[in-house]
């Protein structure tokens, strides 16, 4: 029997908090059948950094609120056959986008200089070259690159992400009921 190669999946978390990343584990043992039929390129369960080959379907987690989330989302994007935006952060903004009702410097001296619980002795906001440039505001994914599939909630539910990565993987039309996608 001719031995056939599995499809690819990545991963990334950008401007959220992991939990789609902790959806996709909540599969439960339905994360062991999915590791037979796939193999996990970049992503952090597997602690892969870089694509070193390309990819038939990538999960965005979260939005873009630096020039390092932009171009590990332009990769993602050449990288990868499809994009899936997962979750709220990575469709809307989520939590991280309620900086942009204000100006950046504003956001950026209540943090380091004038909150509340703030010490900070040097009276400096950070500056140093090797952190990442802020963005005016915090992006969503198909703000920045074509998005082919948004599974919503925060985060899905295992569920959602296991209907629509079978349905993608199978070369269906992902077409989730309403149960995985209503959030009251």
């Amino acid at each position: 029997m001719p031995h056939t190669k599995k499809p690819r999946v990545a991963t990334v978390s950008l401007a959220g908090c992991f939990g789609c990343h902790m959806s996709l584990l909540d599969l439960d043992e339905r994360f062991l059948q999915l590791s037979d039929i796939v193999e996990f390129g970049r992503s952090p369960i597997n602690d892969l950094r870089r694509f070193n080959e390309r990819c038939r379907v990538g999960l965005i987690e979260g939005g873009c609120c630096n020039e390092e989330n932009v171009q590990t989302l332009v990769e993602f994007r050449e990288s990868c056959d499809l994009l899936i935006a997962v979750g709220e952060c990575a469709i809307m903004g989520g939590i991280p986008a309620m900086r942009n009702t204000l100006p950046l410097a504003d956001c950026l001296e209540e943090a380091y200089l004038d909150g509340r619980s703030v010490y900070n002795p040097s009276g400096r906001i950070p500056d140093d070259p090797e952190l990442p440039l802020l963005l005016d505001r915090v992006y969503c994914a198909h703000d920045v690159v074509k998005i082919d599939y948004h599974l919503p909630g925060c985060p899905p539910q295992a569920d959602t992400i296991w209907q629509a990565l079978v349905a993608v993987l199978s070369d269906n039309p992902v077409n989730l009921p309403y149960e995985l996608v209503k959030y009251d």
